[in-house]
């Protein structure tokens, strides 16, 4: 008979989870919410697998006698679930705690990890292609594809990025290679606090000893500070070569190009993404894939060759002499100040706002002062970026009701760049971020030009 295992969560990962599962163990899926009309299929399809389903409620007899339990990383932390589960004495983790579990045995598989606050989509991203030129090495994690769907496949590595809510369900994982981008205040009320939101993602360094390689960003002083704390291999990537004691193992940029460990990468007019915060996401990547053995040849090709990811500065088109640039993901004022400081010295018009996530504007004024133009406020948090935009001294602000419309005032002043980073959630007018920059993206390639 078949050991019973319990996922918490019909979702991206818990369906992967139990499709994955379902040949190994007697799998049961409990999700506290009612069974949408359009999840149907999918359902039907692991119903055909024998797993068992509970919609609406966690039911003390659907829970008992569970082997284990894995938790979507949706789940708060203080969800009675947990409480159930912990009663019981059911063990419960991350699908990507699961996975390194899985392939603990196997000396062909191993996990490259990526987390921070920013920056992991694209670093997750590129360090994938560059490792793709040399292994089977998949992209997964919180792009949007759970690890568990590539465990069949042996790959020999799995390109992870992790969020710090599955971080928070990972109290064993160990991966061989962690790399931490950069950390600024998000997801606070779900952790508690700053405190405990940086613990969540440094916890996993913490684990790591000699076998292991942690990745740092030197320019991010609380990240620099967590190699003190570290038993394992520290390595760090800065944007000047000067701020660190040594180059051996460190990546940073000098004379205009970035250089590993005192050997030239790639020139950074060669490097197809925008912005100081693009040129530290390749070190650690380049680091990454040195540790791996790639070769200078194959790195430097697979940077050259990659794109953007859809909604992270993602250039549009040129319309009229004027750049649009898609940065939909920047959902805090933290990653638009990124996003505005890759464009010095051009003439920027920037479209922000949406759902308030009420963290402090003062940095990211700071930035709209010294780099933009003129400023289009667009959803719920207008009041407040108006109010304090106004009350810093900078007036030139408009409101629309619409993104379309934010585009068309934006696009008015005929500058550089029009450049759509909000700084805000989207639930307030499109269903996720992904929603708002398809809007923005299908509108901009609309738009008919003038200048011949």
């Amino acid at each position: 008979m078949n050991k019973k295992v319990l996922v918490v969560g019909f979702s991206v990962t818990g369906a992967a989870c139990a499709k994955y599962l379902s040949g190994k163990y007697d799998v049961y899926l409990t999700d506290s919410a009612e069974q949408k009309p359009e999840d149907a299929p999918a359902i039907d399809k692991l119903k055909l697998l024998n797993v068992k389903f509970e919609f609406g409620s966690h039911s003390d007899e659907f829970i008992k006698d569970s082997s284990f339990a894995i938790i979507s990383p949706s789940i708060p932390r203080d969800a009675l679930i947990l409480k159930k589960l912990e009663a019981l004495g059911i063990e419960y983790f991350s699908d990507i705690e699961f996975c390194a579990r899985e392939t603990a045995g196997k000396k062909s598989t191993k996990i490259v990890l990526i987390t921070g606050t920013n920056g992991k989509t694209t670093t997750t991203l590129l360090t994938s292609h560059i490792f793709e030129t040399n292994f089977n090495a998949p992209a997964c994690g919180n792009v949007g594809v759970s690890p568990v769907e590539y465990l069949n496949s042996d790959p020999d590595y799995l390109v992870t990025e992790a969020s710090s809510y599955q971080l928070n369900y990972s109290k064993e994982l160990k991966p061989e290679i962690a790399i931490f981008t950069n950390l600024t205040p998000d997801h606070l009320s779900w952790h508690g606090g700053f405190e405990e939101y940086f613990e969540a993602k440094a916890a996993v360094f913490k684990r790591m000893d000699k076998t292991c390689h942690a990745i740092l960003n030197f320019d991010d002083e609380t990240v620099r500070k967590l190699s003190c704390e570290l038993k394992t291999n520290v390595h760090f990537f800065a944007l000047d070569k000067a701020a660190l004691d040594t180059v051996e193992g460190n990546a940073y940029i000098d004379c205009g190009a970035i250089f590993y460990s005192g050997e030239k990468i790639i020139d950074v007019k060669d490097v197809p993404i925008v912005g100081n915060h693009n040129l530290q996401n390749v070190m650690c990547s380049v680091i990454a894939a040195k540790i791996a053995g790639i070769k200078t040849d194959d790195i430097t090709g697979a940077i050259k060759t990659f794109k953007a990811p859809a909604h992270r500065c993602e250039f549009i088109r040129m319309l009229d002499d004027t750049a649009y640039y898609n940065d939909s993901k920047a959902t805090n004022p933290e990653a638009s100040i990124v996003a505005i400081n890759s464009f010095e010295g051009k003439k920027v018009v920037l479209i922000a706002g949406g759902r308030d996530k009420n963290t402090s504007l003062s940095e990211f004024i700071k930035s709209v002062k010294e780099r933009i133009s003129k400023v289009v406020l667009i959803g719920e948090a207008t009041e407040r970026f108006m109010d304090e935009l106004y009350n810093s001294g900078y007036t030139n602000i408009v409101h629309a009701q619409s993104l379309e419309e934010a585009i068309d005032l934006a696009s008015l002043d005929k500058p550089d760049v029009v450049l759509l980073s909000p700084a805000c959630a989207s639930f307030d007018m499109f269903k996720n971020y992904e929603e708002r920059g398809e809007a923005f993206r299908r509108y901009v390639l609309s738009k008919k030009q003038l200048v011949s």
